[in-house]
């Protein structure tokens, strides 16, 4: 199949454009290396040395004989968008081109506007693109567990029946987004069940909790393949921050409690479930919704996992629990439905100690890159 992914050099971009590469598909990427630019606005660096893109691609087609084509630009310049896709000609998207920090959102109002017209905007020009000149194509958009929130009932599956004053209906699960950029997801999902509806396109939600990991098959061939791990308090996740903090010394940074329960998956889980909701696409006006994640944690029993690991590996790791910079509740109930991309044939793996010894040995072969300044929180919800 000819597949498009867009964000193709960002971190789950690049390690999907690449398995799905091996596995025997068309790949185009399309990027316009804004994160690359973000990372040099903010003074931090990947934990892992990135190469440009024209040198990944190259090292990539001669180690496999197979090519990835290349489409530089903005998916919020429509002209761009358009001229790309009608070169391509895909027939499947994966959508991962957009600003994904909550924190980065949160820092003023410029990241907030730039956070909701990166995605808002690029989303809503590539549903009419879609529209215009490739009306079957299906549509597989990166979403974010975090547009549900923190319900006091089960988290289904996009959707939920209710009953009220004696009638019946299934509606789409109610959303409690907790930050501009989780709000911007949640504007996404709404344009595109809309423009399923309307225009009958067809497209797949894949609500993701927080990936961990670095390695998948394709990323550990090639030092020039590595891909990007990051742990400042901007675009630094929970246990990919938790790992490099334990390889360095640093005590790991527990926001409050502890108690805030998210839904987690391993990096070799987000390319597998993405390759399945292209092998089993959404039906011809079919707005669907997969909750994408493995398993759940607190995230101060995560830190406890990472401060096991790296005591048994000769370690010193103390836990700090910091004030929390967010506005979120930090102890509350939390259960999520996950049964689709199972059911599709998703063989997931769990984090276990193997994980958490690879990912933390990991980090202590590249902690000559940490940069100390930039471990702990500088953005706040409450400003």
């Amino acid at each position: 199949m000819k597949v498009l992914v867009i964000g193709g050099d960002g971190y789950c971009g690049w390690a999907t454009a690449l398995y799905l590469s091996q596995k025997g598909h068309e790949v185009g990427i399309l990027d316009s290396f804004v994160r690359r630019h973000w990372d040099l606005e903010l003074c931090s660096d990947t934990l892992t040395p990135i190469a440009p893109i024209q040198q990944r691609l190259q090292r990539w087609q001669d180690l496999t004989g197979k090519s990835i084509d290349l489409f530089v630009g903005d998916i919020t310049n429509y002209d761009f968008l358009s001229k790309s896709m009608r070169k391509f000609a895909p027939e499947a998207i994966v959508h991962f081109g957009e600003q994904r920090s909550a924190p980065f959102s949160m820092i003023d109002r410029e990241h907030a506007v730039l956070t909701q017209v990166n995605n808002v905007v690029g989303t809503l020009n590539l549903l009419y693109a879609i529209r215009e000149d490739f009306p079957d194509c299906h549509l597989v958009k990166l979403g974010t567990m975090g547009e549900y929130g923190t319900p006091n009932i089960d988290i289904e599956e996009g959707y939920i029946t209710i009953e009220h004053n004696g009638r019946k209906d299934t509606l789409p699960y109610p959303k409690q987004p907790g930050s501009f950029y989780h709000l911007s997801k949640v504007h996404d999902s709404h344009n595109i069940h809309f423009a399923c509806k309307i225009w009958g396109l067809r497209a797949t939600d894949l609500n993701q909790g927080v990936v961990y990991g670095v390695l998948t098959e394709e990323t550990g061939m090639d030092e020039l393949l590595i891909n990007r791990l990051d742990y400042d308090g901007v675009f630094g996740t929970a246990l990919n921050r938790f790992c490099i903090q334990a390889a360095i010394g640093h005590p790991l940074t527990v926001y409050g409690t502890g108690g805030q329960t998210r839904t987690f998956l391993d990096i070799r889980d987000t390319v597998r479930c993405v390759e399945l909701a292209i092998a089993n696409p959404a039906a011809a006006g079919e707005f669907r919704v997969f909750n994408q994640f493995t398993e759940q944690f607190s995230v101060g029993d995560l830190a406890l996992l990472v401060q096991k690991a790296g005591t048994a590996m000769g370690l010193k790791v103390e836990i700090n629990n910091i004030a929390n910079p967010r506005v979120e509740k930090e102890e509350h109930y939390f259960n999520a439905k996950n049964t689709s991309l199972l059911e599709l044939g998703l063989q997931p793996h769990y984090l276990s100690d193997s994980l958490l010894d690879s990912l933390l040995n990991f980090a202590t072969k590249y902690q000559h890159r940490v940069d100390k300044n930039q471990i702990l929180p500088k953005v706040s919800w409450h400003r």
